[in-house]
């Protein structure tokens, strides 16, 4: 009877610590637990680094400027619009100075109304740049860049806000 017992314990034993095991395992598509959303945007957008330009991509094969940035934030769980123009309105405005990787910054560049790309840290960003061109890193200190800087705006964390303080007061509220 107690060699039964002992069995029978050790199945139960075995079957438990085997059901709670399946519980810890993580699917292969989602990020460490360590990483964080903006480090998650930064890798996502670096991985794509040399994709060539495609004037509507939003995926691998071709990125234009903000499919690039829709399709690194998608990755780190962020919802952000498609075009440029209402990127510029998403999640909160901040100063050059301020700005850290994961932040997006806007300039106005010959021959495009509206540029955007994923700032990366040490004044770098990471952008699909125009026809003919890949998805690269440059420096925000280097021209054409510097001089058509036009703003930066942070949206891991703000990703449900915009840039009317009417609408921010009333998500807040």
């Amino acid at each position: 009877m107690r060699v039964k017992s002992a069995s029978l314990t050790a199945i139960m034993t075995a079957t438990a610590c085997l059901s709670l095991a399946g519980c810890a395992t993580r699917p292969s598509s989602a990020p460490p637990a360590s990483m964080d959303t903006a480090a998650v945007m930064v890798q996502s957008a670096t991985a794509m680094l040399g994709q060539p330009y495609r004037f509507g991509g939003a995926a691998p094969g071709g990125f234009d400027c903000s499919g690039l940035v829709i399709f690194a934030a998608r990755s780190a769980g962020i919802h952000l619009p498609r075009t440029v123009k209402d990127q510029l309105r998403a999640g909160v405005p901040i100063a050059r100075r301020e700005l850290a990787p994961g932040d997006l910054v806007f300039m106005h560049l010959d021959r495009k109304e509206l540029h955007v790309g994923i700032a990366l840290g040490a004044g770098r960003f990471i952008h699909a740049p125009a026809s003919g061109g890949r998805v690269r890193i440059d420096s925000l200190a280097a021209p054409p860049y510097s001089t058509g800087f036009m703003s930066a705006r942070r949206v891991i964390g703000f990703e449900r806000r915009t840039a009317d303080p009417w609408v921010d007061l009333a998500i807040l509220a």
